[in-house]
């Protein structure tokens, strides 16, 4: 019995001495450079806000801006959540025991025609954006883009191994 209690009470102890180490959470990011805690993820993908911050804005111009961006948030809210709809729409017929093919080619131009159309509303926020600019802050965010990833292509980021936000080299 005094054995038992023993292995209890060493049980007990090594669990209460783990137990922070849980509380630590589950690491950010991927590879052997993921980081604990909360991190800054200013750096993924399309970051609109992150590209203005280096333009030095006026008062005005940040609310001027602020104005186009909830204007331009309200406007494509129901083309999104549309959007959202017709993909899980997609997602279903793909799932079909037997998918018909008329039908998933005519959602999938209905989910292209929503992106264009969403695509459009970018263009035209981004123009009235510009507008809003001096000429020496339209250079800067032409140096420096929108807010992308540092890296190669349309969409930055790197490849290969690593941590990073590409596939890798398993892909």
């Amino acid at each position: 019995m005094k054995k038992l209690m023993l292995t209890l009470a060493a049980s007990g102890l090594v669990v209460l001495l783990a137990m922070p180490s849980f509380a630590i959470g589950p690491r950010e990011g991927r590879g052997p450079q993921a980081k604990y805690g909360n991190t800054d993820y200013s750096d993924r993908g399309y970051h609109r806000d992150k590209a203005l911050t280096r333009l030095n804005l006026t008062d005005e111009q940040k609310t001027k801006i602020e104005a186009l961006r909830l204007a331009h948030d309200k406007n494509v809210r129901p083309i999104r959540e549309e959007m959202f709809d017709k993909s899980v729409e997609l997602r279903r017929l793909w799932l079909q025991p037997d998918p018909d093919k008329n039908k998933i080619n005519a959602k999938q131009k209905e989910v292209r025609a929503l992106r264009n159309k969403l695509e459009d509303k970018r263009t035209d926020f981004r123009l009235e954006v510009n507008k809003v600019l001096t000429p020496e802050q339209k250079e800067t965010l032409a140096t420096y883009g929108w807010g992308r990833k540092p890296g190669y292509g349309p969409r930055g980021g790197k490849r290969g191994p690593g941590s990073g936000y590409g596939p890798g080299i398993c892909y």
